[in-house]
């Protein structure tokens, strides 16, 4: 394994309880990283970081709403109450909503896209920002989309959020790149977590003949880019977008 220089590392990871954000915190753990967990199902949330600890890794579960600024504010809390800083973040928790026409997107489908991509993503950042101004800095990574460069049919308000979540990060690199904390994005194309393994093989197999290198994305292939960017590698990176889709977002252009 390429050495991150992330040892000993205080990171939390958002929606870790599967998929891109479970990969993400055991990779930091494999690079030696302590990892804070938060999700909102705290049973698998627990069975993810007593894998890590179980691997000889150091890992600590939070069960947090992360659209819920108190239950943020505890979790960074707790972060900072066991390990004494907090050096990096990956604001990973999102979801999205059913395919519609964006007129048949009912008021709750947009709020719950918003709460649960922007506002959460704002919540987590303003804290984390908080901790990591007292730290002499650090490195956050947020999570947007291929929707959130260019637009998805029938996924208006998702779209929408996704958006937002680079304007974020934009504009908080813009604000605290003096106090040496450094804010990217990534932005996934189709990545083979738990919903596209639940959709027909051959609605896949079509996902896979638009995407330049033919195969769908690994969680793995997300949770290295973003241990990069929370890296030495890439300190002289911040505001940046990284899609991690294949070329799919070229080939679309």
């Amino acid at each position: 394994m390429p050495d991150y220089q992330l040892r000993d590392k205080v990171v939390i990871v958002t929606g870790a309880s599967r998929g891109i954000g479970e990969a993400a915190a055991r990779f930091f753990a494999e690079c030696g990283s302590r990892v804070v967990l938060a999700a909102r199902t705290e049973s698998d949330l627990v069975r993810v970081a007593e894998d890590i600890e179980a691997a000889g890794g150091t890992a600590t579960a939070v069960r947090t709403d992360v659209a819920d600024a108190a239950e943020v504010d505890h979790l960074v809390e707790e972060t900072l109450r066991i390990y004494g800083r907090l050096d990096a973040a990956f604001n990973n928790a999102g979801g999205g909503h059913m395919p519609k026409p964006l007129a048949e997107l009912s008021e709750d489908d947009f709020d719950a896209s918003v709460r649960g991509n922007m506002r959460s993503t704002f919540l987590c950042m303003r804290r984390e920002i908080q901790a990591m101004s007292n730290n002499g800095g650090g490195a956050i990574v947020n999570m947007s989309s291929s929707a959130g460069i260019q637009a998805a049919p029938r996924m208006g308000a998702y779209c929408a959020a996704k958006h937002g979540v680079i304007g974020l990060t934009r504009a908080a690199a813009l604000d605290y790149g003096g106090e040496n904390i450094r804010v990217n994005a990534v932005a996934p194309g189709p990545i083979l977590t738990h919903r596209l393994q639940q959709i027909p093989e051959e609605t896949r197999a079509s996902m896979m003949r638009a995407i330049p290198l033919k195969r769908l994305g690994d969680p793995g292939d997300v949770a290295r880019t973003v241990a990069w960017l929370c890296s030495a590698g890439a300190n002289f990176i911040t505001g940046a977008v990284i899609p991690i889709d294949g070329g799919k977002t070229i080939a679309n252009a």
